[in-house]
């Protein structure tokens, strides 16, 4: 008899939770959720109440909260959410201190009780912890991926949907580069239905939406005081799914670009195949120059950021 798939989710904090919620929902696995001793009884209770709403949702999976990592064995996928959660007035880059630790604290446990995962790494500032989790676990590049595309397509998507009164399904768009201020635009690549954008919307106000979409972290973060849960949750549940669903879908992840796009030893915003391998193939599209040169800053970035952790942590160097 087949078993389930296995989805491992660190961090029982909002994100991590609300992941749980839409993988146990949509029946894409058997779910354990890791948190910190401190939390035992929050976690535990958080998936037990979960676990309850199985029969008036009517999904079947196993749902689990724990502190001991030796129950992420045999996890197919993990999703590593835990870290220092953004406040008001904080950048990414003032994250990077403190959730650099956590992660590599994380990435040894997972590699030592789940070494055949395919990790999704959310932790802010995002290209640096996936590079993080890289470097600690030593798994293969393709084995590792950043949710950040999925967030930030999906906050340009709603405001477009927003600006046209068009469903958000009929809306298709890409976006490049690092997370959040460093995200790389493609306006021509955008379309409602396959009519580009620019027929509904002027340059000048797609501009204004593209920047709202940059900012969309921080807008989240200043209204509730707190860094987004919903919308990250749900671009990792849509990352997992095309992995234990071996979906070979193109989503817009942070994944290991060896000489694509000018990239050499990143993790980057790129069009990514997510599949039962995990990133089975980066999607080398053609830019122009303005384009391309939007994203050899954003790397630039990344790359700075990297520098960082290399000097924290010579031993991921």
């Amino acid at each position: 008899m087949p078993t389930r798939p296995r989805i491992a989710i660190i961090g029982g904090g909002n994100v991590g939770a609300s992941c749980a919620v839409w993988a146990a929902t949509r029946e894409l696995g058997d779910v354990v959720v890791v948190d910190i001793p401190q939390a035992e009884g929050l976690v535990k209770g958080k998936m037990l109440d979960l676990a309850e709403a199985s029969p008036v949702d009517r999904f079947d999976a196993a749902v689990t909260g724990t502190t001991d990592y030796a129950d992420i064995a045999g996890a197919d996928v993990v999703v590593i959410t835990a870290g220092l959660p953004r406040k008001p007035g904080m950048s990414r880059d003032d994250l990077i201190k403190t959730n650099v630790e956590i992660v590599v604290s994380v990435s040894r446990n997972v590699a030592q009780h789940a070494p055949d995962a395919v990790v999704i790494v959310v932790s802010n500032p995002l290209d640096a912890m996936v590079y993080s989790a890289w470097k600690t676990t030593g798994f293969p590049t393709h084995r590792i991926v950043g949710q950040a595309g999925c967030l930030d397509v999906a906050r340009y998507k709603t405001f477009i949907a927003m600006e046209t009164g068009f469903s958000v399904e009929d809306i298709n768009a890409l976006l490049l580069g690092g997370h959040g201020d460093d995200m790389v635009p493609l306006p021509r690549f955008t379309n409602v239905s396959g009519i580009p954008v620019t027929q509904f919307i002027s340059p000048d106000r797609l501009d204004q939406i593209v920047e709202r979409a940059k900012k969309g972290g921080g807008e989240i973060v200043e209204l509730m005081g707190t860094s987004a849960y919903y919308a990250p949750a749900a671009g990792v549940t849509q990352m997992v799914e095309a992995i234990v669903r071996d979906k070979k879908r193109i989503l817009p992840c942070a994944g290991y670009c060896d000489g694509q796009y000018g990239i050499d030893g990143l993790f980057v915003g790129v069009p990514c195949v997510l599949g039962a391998g995990g990133v089975e193939k980066v999607v080398e599209i053609d830019l122009d120059d303005s384009e391309q040169a939007l994203l050899t800053a954003s790397a630039a970035h990344v790359r700075e950021l990297v520098g960082i952790v290399r000097g924290m942590y010579p031993d991921l160097a």
